[in-house]
């Protein structure tokens, strides 16, 4: 009888903390719809909610944006739902960080946000926050910019769990202690895009982000069933993670590999098949180029100010520890083009090289994956698949075995 009594006791613990689970989500705002009206003096951006919400918001340069700061919010709208207007040529939104959304509109010319309100729901309409948007030209803006303040969000600032910025080009990087035959070797997967910066989008509809997630669990899944290392991931939800930060994240675990997941998209629909990059000075092609150019621009897309520190970035000096390091990533990207062309096709030109910021950590040997082009049919319904995910993991998992078999023979005396 005591023991029937411990069950239900459980299973009553169980009923109170799943009621608290969804009463913290049902307690999360929700996001129904966005409107876009056009004006011959200006554009409303229209955002309606469930319930009241607090807001921010500021405009950036270089492209020009306008960039609306909220609590974390739920999304009911469809991510491939965006409206343009006559001075909007797009808008993204997503997770910027724990505890707070982002809305990033693209704008064609310079502008300011005239108004800014919140207004009550009425028998159409549920709450809404309103923004106005007007032209003005490039010196009213750039005053504008001067005045605005450094601290300005009323959203209050949520407690990271990831650990904060880098502010300098790399962080202090430890000597890492002697390591015993049985350690683990730790490999760092780091999935693309992700929050508010979607990647590429398929002919279907699919993310980049989302796939690309999906296919790093399955990575480590597979990785850490051998027993013989330890994963550690740049995000594990669908999270904004800045370039530099996933850089600092793996120089802060002591990575021994960082592989960086993706599928791009091109303009030719008809090209398929995988590639593996390698960080180099210059491109080995203009599509290369190209590629590289297109995923250094994730922070601007989720709408960071890169004013400050864009010339950092763009001139990152590659010191001789990153040369020796560019070596090992050649090693192990040979090996991986080897065993991915056994599970899926790939381009013909396999193994390509290219300036991805997120490549440029010393020390650590890296690569970057492009497992397909969603622009292809094909290749985005494989994608798609648990199964194929599968086959490139593995495929993945005997390469990291192969690169480190040798990187061992080569050590011995």
């Amino acid at each position: 009888m005591f023991g029937i009594r411990k069950i239900y006791s459980q299973l009553g613990l169980v009923v109170l903390l799943l009621g608290a689970l969804l009463g913290n989500a049902s307690a999360m705002p929700v996001v129904d719809s966005v409107r876009i009206g056009d004006y011959s003096e200006k554009t409303r951006f229209v955002m309606e909610f469930d319930k009241p919400v607090k807001f921010n918001v500021f405009t950036l340069g270089s492209p020009y944006r306008v960039v609306i700061e909220l609590p974390e919010v739920t999304w009911k709208i469809k991510p491939n739902a965006v409206p343009r207007g006559k001075r909007i040529t797009g808008y993204r939104f997503g997770l910027f960080r724990p505890g707070q959304s982002r809305v990033v509109i693209d704008l064609k010319s310079p502008i300011k946000v005239s108004r800014s309100f919140a207004l009550p729901p009425n028998s159409k309409s549920g709450h809404r926050l309103v923004f106005d948007i007007a032209e003005v030209s490039p010196a009213v803006f750039s005053a504008l910019q001067k005045r605005r303040p450094v601290t300005r969000s009323p959203v209050p600032p949520p407690t990271p769990k990831v650990a904060p910025v880098v502010r300098a080009p790399f962080p202090p990087v430890k000597k890492p202690k002697q390591r015993r035959k049985a350690q683990r070797r730790i490999i760092v997967l780091d999935p693309g895009h992700g929050g508010i910066d979607p990647g590429a989008r398929g002919r279907r509809g699919t993310q980049e982000k989302k796939l690309v997630l999906n296919q790093a669990k399955e990575l480590r899944r597979q990785l850490l069933a051998t027993g013989r290392y330890r994963v550690v991931m740049t995000r594990s939800r669908d999270i904004f993670v800045r370039l530099r930060e996933r850089i600092a994240i793996a120089q802060r675990a002591g990575g021994d590999l960082f592989i960086s997941l993706h599928a791009d998209s091109i303009g030719n629909r008809h090209v398929r098949g995988g590639s593996v990059y390698t960080l180099s000075e210059r491109a080995s092609d203009k599509e290369a180029e190209a590629l590289a150019r297109r995923e250094n621009k994730s922070d601007i897309i989720a709408g960071v100010d890169l004013n400050d520190q864009s010339k950092t970035v763009a001139k990152i000096l590659i010191d001789l520890r990153q040369r020796l390091t560019k070596n090992d990533s050649v090693a192990f990207a040979k090996t991986l083009v080897n065993q991915l062309s056994k599970k899926t096709r790939m381009l013909r030109r396999k193994h390509r090289f290219a300036g991805f910021a997120v490549l440029k950590g010393p020390e650590i040997p890296s690569v970057l994956i492009e497992m397909g082009y969603l622009s292809n049919v094909q290749d985005e319904q494989l994608l798609r698949r648990s199964s194929h995910r599968r086959k490139i993991a593995s495929a993945i998992v005997r390469a990291i075995d192969s690169y480190f078999s040798r990187q061992q023979a080569l050590r011995q005396p």
